[in-house]
């Protein structure tokens, strides 16, 4: 599941580990046990799942295999809480989670409160193995954190009252950006994959690997809301020409016309988000794709989706950390581009859809036990995605990380840059 790495020391561990643990109640501090209890589709968790979830996760991986004496909280827990470790044993049913009505959401903000405490007592003891445990631990939950906030938005949206789960901030208008620019990408033979510069990498960013590219270049943008409309305007999600065949059953299957959660008002378009609905902004990247949507729009304008090696080699010189990313419990929301002509938000803002499938690096093997089922179990059927988006925890992503989704999900923040063959 992780990449191997010099184990962090104790007190940078501690320190993450504190910090990390404190956004995940604190993105959670607005919920009601109602809100935390729901689950809107078998896609999403409750909020209160993904809490105790990833506290199971230190509790059996680190806890219990190495603290001697640890006691767990609750032995049912490991039923209720077990996400797909088949080497775990029996789980509750993934679509029944919002079922769970019990353990209350107090209940398991106490369950958190003992395996922090039982973590933070064990840690001067843990041998490296365990260490680099709860390092990868630390990652798994801040890939929680970004699935509980889309996880709510998503139920939020179903509800007639259109709740916010954070107060809307003063509307700042932004300039529509100008035409996109082209920049050329390399050629020829190129490296790609986890380089171990990192502290982290999950395992399938490895290993590093040679690919060819052949003459590209890459937007220097994201399409934006604005451009987005024309398509919805110029009839896109009504012309089959542009969709692949599965892509135009969906959209015919589903009623899809626009991006998820916008609505057609009276005086132009509308989204929902975690401040309720507000006015698209045309400036703003469009978000809530499906790959289907993607590739129809990048087939409408002439142009493609770009490869994974594509769009990693053109990342490798952008710091990870830079860019439009989650710092606290707020709004997470796409920003407009700077209006620079440069290679722009490839970090943060939208996570962007390749062309490419969610398919094992040449030489890849998953990590023997249960964590090695964490990633190379998923390898069939998805397309990756890059860069990371507004809701992702700033610190979290690389050129090389992989995330994945089946090509018709798009409640994640999801949206595009164009490629074209030179």
């Amino acid at each position: 599941m992780a990449r191997s790495r010099t184990a962090p020391s104790q007190d940078d561990l501690l320190s993450r580990y504190r910090e990390i643990r404190a956004l995940s109640e604190a993105l959670a501090a607005g919920l009601s046990d109602a809100d935390a209890t729901a689950q809107s589709m078998p896609d999403a968790s409750p909020a209160k799942w993904h809490l105790a979830h990833v506290s199971w996760f230190f509790e059996t991986f680190v806890l219990r295999d190495h603290a001697a004496g640890y006691e767990p909280f609750d032995p049912r827990y490991a039923f209720l809480f077990n996400s797909y470790y088949e080497a775990e044993g029996a789980r509750h049913p993934r679509p029944a989670r919002g079922m769970l009505t019990r353990p209350a959401l107090d209940e398991i903000l106490a369950y958190r409160a003992h395996v922090d405490a039982a973590v933070i007592d064990a840690l001067p003891a843990l041998p490296d193995e365990a260490r680099s445990l709860v390092m990868l631990g630390l990652h798994h939950e801040q890939q929680h954190q970004e699935l509980l906030l889309t996880d709510i938005q998503h139920l939020f949206s179903l509800n007639p009252l259109e709740p916010a789960l954070f107060a809307a901030q003063p509307f700042t208008p932004a300039a529509v950006p100008g035409p996109l620019h082209w920049i050329e990408g390399r050629e020829g033979l190129v490296e790609m994959g986890d380089d171990g510069k990192s502290d982290f990498a999950f395992d399938c960013e490895g290993p590093r690997h040679k690919a060819v590219l052949h003459p590209h270049a890459l937007a220097h943008r994201l399409i934006t809301n604005g451009e987005w409309s024309a398509f919805i305007e110029d009839g896109g999600y009504r012309n089959p020409a542009h969709w692949l065949s599965d892509g135009w059953s969906w959209v015919q299957a589903e009623r899809i016309e626009a991006p998820l959660y916008w609505t057609r008002a009276e005086h132009g378009w509308t989204r929902f988000g975690l401040d309720g609905r507000r006015p698209v902004n045309p400036a703003e990247p469009v978000t809530h794709i499906s790959l289907y949507e993607a590739d129809a729009y990048a087939s409408w304008v002439g142009a493609r989706l770009p490869t994974e090696a594509e769009w990693e080699s053109a990342a490798l010189n952008i710091a990870p950390s830079s860019g439009n990313q989650l710092d606290e419990a707020a709004c997470p929301r796409p920003h407009a581009a700077d209006g620079s002509a440069g290679l722009g938000q490839m970090f943060g803002d939208v996570w962007e859809w390749t062309g490419s499938a969610f398919r094992p690096h040449p030489g890849f093997h998953p990590a023997e036990g249960a964590v090695g089922e964490y990633n190379g179990k998923f390898m069939s059927g998805q397309f990756v995605l890059k860069g990371g988006s507004c809701a992702t925890p700033r610190g979290h992503v690389r050129a090389s990380y992989r995330n994945f989704f089946y090509p018709h999900q798009r409640w994640q923040f999801t949206g595009l840059r164009l490629a074209k063959d030179l």
